[in-house]
């Protein structure tokens, strides 16, 4: 998806807008995500469509993959939001990160959050990666 939205449209045009990024990123995961957020607050789960999705990442100065990385960063160094962090490895990879720059970016957080920050955001990673058939230590063999 190319970030070049209009970013004045009305409000239902945010919310169409967020939800398409929220499909085109993370497919079925991230509308299930959104349709138990619904279930707790149907409101919430509105802004964080319109907002986070229709408002912030569709905005053209960055790609999707860039987004996604700072996301991950951001996530892994906050160190208490597992689920997000999982779906946005996910996600990541889904628009072009390999999984080298995420293991990078990880592993950077070490200096910033911390290594018990950037453990919880490997085991993340290993999780997500083994799920889709992949591996840490044949990614590190390579480097």
């Amino acid at each position: 998806m190319k970030n070049t939205p209009e970013h004045q449209a009305g409000s239902e045009d945010r919310y169409e807008r967020g939800y398409s990024y929220i499909q085109s990123i993370f497919g079925a995961t991230g509308t299930q995500f959104i349709d138990r957020m619904k279930v707790i607050s149907p409101d919430f789960a509105h802004h964080i469509v319109k907002y986070a999705y229709g408002d912030i990442m569709s905005r053209p100065a960055l790609d999707l993959a860039t987004r996604e990385l700072a996301i991950v960063s951001a996530l892994t160094a906050l160190g208490k939001a597992p689920e997000e962090l999982e779906i946005h490895i996910h996600g990541a990879l889904n628009v072009g990160c390999s999984p080298s720059a995420l293991l990078e970016v990880i592993m950077q957080m070490t200096v910033y959050a911390g290594f018990p920050a950037a453990i919880h955001g490997m085991q993340a990673l290993h999780t997500v990666l083994t799920a889709r058939g992949l591996s840490l230590k044949t990614l590190e063999e390579a480097q």
